[in-house]
């Protein structure tokens, strides 16, 4: 029984290495290569148009942090999407204002972003992101800053507020170090002389007050970050945003974002445009 189990388990890891791509690209914009795993529809045709979906991962994780958290063939399968997650590295998808080899919004949009279209038949209008935790602030600020290239976004658990204080207790509760303050000042600078919260999601909606694109979003009760998404959920209210809040039990972790993501697929479905 015990080489019948492992015969099949041997077979189903290598239909999912054939379900998926995946890319090391090199970047004139990041110290290292940046490693983006591609998940098609098996019914994937070049005749046709697909929509897309980016899936941005958290801080301390890497590409391959979603497809360890659901099953991204079965969600690209289910909703005929092409998923893309790449690499974010700590960078919290930004361009570092003091680091020239950690630009990862330049990466993004001059180099995966064409790579991604010159590779696939991609649906124009129907072109999302999300992301939990780094991956949620990552998902939600492109959408902000490059609302025209995405129909609609999503986070789960994001790390919306870029403030001193708040990450330190964060990196104490789960590392119990200062890796994250440590991360980030490396990456924007320090809290004495640079605004963090010049990063923050709020901060972006008040320098885009035009911005009225709908979006979804949502966080567990127990999540050290929730207060993030309700004054979000606060912020678009008074802003007249059509942003969909959801609230639920859950804590800040793999159990709760596998069953969250659905939410997103759900949505991003609802808001095809024809």
């Amino acid at each position: 029984m015990n080489k019948i189990l492992l015969i099949m388990i041997g077979l189903l890891a290598t239909v999912s290495s054939k379900a998926q791509e995946k890319w090391i690209m090199k970047s004139g914009y990041l110290a290292q290569p940046d490693t983006v795993l591609v998940f098609k529809p098996k019914a994937y045709k070049e005749t046709e148009k697909y929509p897309l979906v980016y899936l941005f991962h958290g801080y301390s994780e890497d590409y391959g942090q979603w497809s360890q958290t659901t099953d991204l063939q079965k969600l690209a399968d289910q909703y005929g999407f092409i998923i893309v997650t790449p690499d974010g590295f700590t960078s919290f998808y930004i361009n570092s204002p003091v680091n020239k080899n950690s630009r990862y919004e330049d990466f993004f949009f001059k180099e995966l972003v064409p790579k991604v279209h010159r590779s696939f038949h991609i649906d124009d209008k129907n072109i999302f992101i999300s992301g939990l935790s780094m991956g949620g602030y990552g998902a939600l600020r492109y959408f902000i800053l490059h609302s025209d290239y995405f129909n609609t976004a999503g986070s789960t658990s994001g790390a919306l507020e870029i403030d001193y204080s708040g990450f330190q207790k964060v990196s104490q509760q789960f590392w119990q170090t200062n890796r994250l303050i440590n991360d980030m000042t490396i990456n924007i600078g320090n809290s004495k002389t640079v605004n963090w919260n010049q990063y923050s999601i709020s901060t972006l909606l008040k320098q885009h007050p035009d911005f009225k694109k709908a979006f979804i979003f949502d966080c567990g009760t127990e999540d050290i970050l929730y207060s993030n998404s309700v004054n979000l959920k606060h912020q678009t209210d008074s802003m007249k945003i059509p942003a969909t809040f959801i609230s639920q039990p859950g804590d800040h972790n793999t159990e709760y974002w596998s069953k969250s993501i659905g939410h997103h697929f759900i949505y991003f479905q609802q808001h095809l445009k024809k």
